[in-house]
This record gives structure tokens, sequence and C-alpha cells, in this order.
């Protein structure tokens, strides 16, 4: 039995990690697509209208982009919570995902996110979503430094949640278009909320349930 269980965690271990590892390979492959700095390429083709008028725009938007891709990183490796044989690699990696997020790339996407696409309410919607990212990651800061450690392993959980719309919300909008071929505008709208809500509700589920600890330590130590 406990051979059976094993090997049950050791294929959920495997699926995840190769799972993260193929989603983040397609949000790198997105990131590239913005090098070297262009003012036209890619999604900045429909955002004309705030690089043309808005000069620090292009700053803001290149800010969020080079800086989430070492968020999503360096957020994974620390829930990992193993060290590797590197001496505090685990609280290396957390105090990267905090400062990337806290300085650099929650700030440049509320800023973003006041310009996005699809009207008033994806606006308030990617508002909200840098807003909260910004104030869980905080929390698991502060937690972390009053060594309230259970209690910060929750927020970085939070935190990372939202961190995973730069995924989630891509996600969604292949399958509203295979499904509905909806307007480009009602696509905005919807993988606006679409994109982070069920991330965190999943996350609240799991902290309700005391899962979170669980099944980091079911997937990411040995039995």
């Amino acid at each position: 039995m406990l051979s059976v269980k094993r090997n049950t965690f050791n294929a959920l271990k495997i699926l995840l990690i190769l799972g993260f590892g193929y989603f983040f390979w397609l949000m790198l492959n997105i990131t590239l697509e913005y090098i070297p700095l262009r003012p036209d390429a890619s999604f900045l083709m429909i955002k004309q209208t705030e690089v043309t008028d808005r000069p620090e725009y292009l700053w803001f938007f290149y800010t969020h982009v080079y800086t989430s891709i070492f968020v999503l990183f360096s957020g994974f490796l620390a829930i990992l919570r193993k060290d590797f044989g590197i001496k505090n690699f685990h609280r290396n990696a957390g105090k990267i995902y905090i400062f990337l997020i806290l300085i650099l790339a929650a700030p440049s996407g509320i800023y973003m996110g006041i310009f996005a696409n699809g009207g008033l309410y994806s606006k308030i919607s990617f508002v909200l979503l840098g807003d909260l990212w910004w104030f869980s990651t905080f929390k698991a800061y502060l937690l972390a430094r009053k060594k309230i450690f259970a209690a910060h392993k929750q927020w970085m959980w939070r935190s990372f949640a939202f961190a995973l719309s730069a995924i989630t919300l891509r996600m969604w909008k292949v399958i509203l278009i295979y499904l509905f071929h909806p307007d480009p505008m009602e696509v905005y709208q919807i993988i606006a909320w679409l994109g982070w809500i069920p991330n965190i509700f999943l996350v609240e589920y799991l902290i309700s349930k005391n899962a979170c600890s669980l099944f980091s330590f079911l997937l990411f130590h040995d039995l």
C-alpha cells in the first residue's frame, strides 16, 4: 500500500512539474516576443494609443512583462519548500519573489490595468487583481518577518494564485475562443475576472481544508 501511494504521489509530482514547466515555457516565449524593445511588437500593436500618448506606458509594460516571468519561476521554487542542497535556497527564492512583486511587477500591473482593454469592467478587475496581489504578498512578507510561518505560507499561496493569473487567463482565453467565438472585447471582459477568481477560490478552499501544506508536503517531499 505504501509503495502504491509513493508511486501515485511521485506521478503527481512529475505531472505538476511538467505542467508548470510547459506553461512557463509558453510564458517565456511570450516574454521573448518583446526582445529587442519595440513599441509595435505583439500585444503592443493594439495599445498604440497608450504608446503614443503616454510614453511612460512602455516602461511600465516592459517592467511588468520582464519581471513577471521571474516572479513565476521564483514563486514556484519557493513553494517547492526544498533547498536542493543549497543553504537558504527556499528563503532566497521567496525574497526574490516578494521583492519583484512589491517593487516592480504588481505596481506596473496596476498601472497597466488602468488602461486595460475591455472597458470599465476589465479595468476594475485588473486594478483589483494588482492590488490584491501586492497586498497578499506584503502580508506574507510581514508574517515571515514575525516568524509566523503557518500564516505566511497561506498568504504566499494566495499571492501565487494571483501570480498564476498570467497563465490561467490565457488558458481561459483559448477555451472561450474555441468554444464560443466571442467578440474580442467581450473576451477581455470575461478573462479579466475568470483569470484570477477561480484561482483564489481554489486556494481559499484548500486553506479552509488545511490542504495547502499537506498538498505541498505530499508532492515535494519523499514519503
